[in-house]
């Protein structure tokens, strides 16, 4: 899939919508990047082709999606209210802090039935960002739920 139209092939978080992180946050942003730029589908439904370069922030309670092409002489702008998606991102923080706090102490079980719930978590936020997307983006499962990891990042307050 890598240099097919429809990958994202480069991608930042708007300098203004991010915090300092914790490790932990660094860590699961920098793997979301990787993953990201690794292999994706996402192809705009009426746009210039890609591949695409996304800028990715938050603007008064909105998340935007700033793509170009890798010319950078297009840019698109997608803007998605962030309130459809605030219980399961809150959601996602709450079990994130279980696991985290149960990977210093708890039973193998205890830790595989939290990283459950945390996947299960997870996959909601990409449906849900996904069906958000819908109208004006194709994209894959995969894609969906890494980008949704970095939504989760933007909403990190300190």
């Amino acid at each position: 899939m890598k240099g097919a139209e429809r990958d994202i092939v480069a991608i930042e978080l708007d300098a203004k919508s991010i915090v300092r992180w914790s490790p932990e946050v660094e860590h699961e942003r920098a793997v979301a990047v990787f993953d990201l730029l690794e292999a994706n589908r996402f192809r705009l439904r009426a746009g210039p082709p890609g591949p695409y370069r996304l800028v990715l922030g938050l603007r008064d309670g909105t998340l935007i999606f700033t793509l170009s092409g890798t010319e950078e002489t297009t840019r698109v702008e997608i803007e998605l209210p962030v309130r459809p998606l605030r219980r399961v991102i809150k959601d996602y923080f709450l079990i994130c802090d279980s696991y985290f706090q149960a990977i210093k102490g708890a039973t193998p079980s205890k830790i595989e039935t939290i990283d459950m719930a945390r996947r299960g978590v997870h996959d909601e936020g990409a449906g849900l960002l996904r069906e958000a997307l819908e109208d004006r983006v194709e994209l894959d499962h995969d894609t969906a739920r890494r980008l949704f990891t970095l939504v989760c990042v933007l909403h990190v307050r300190g």
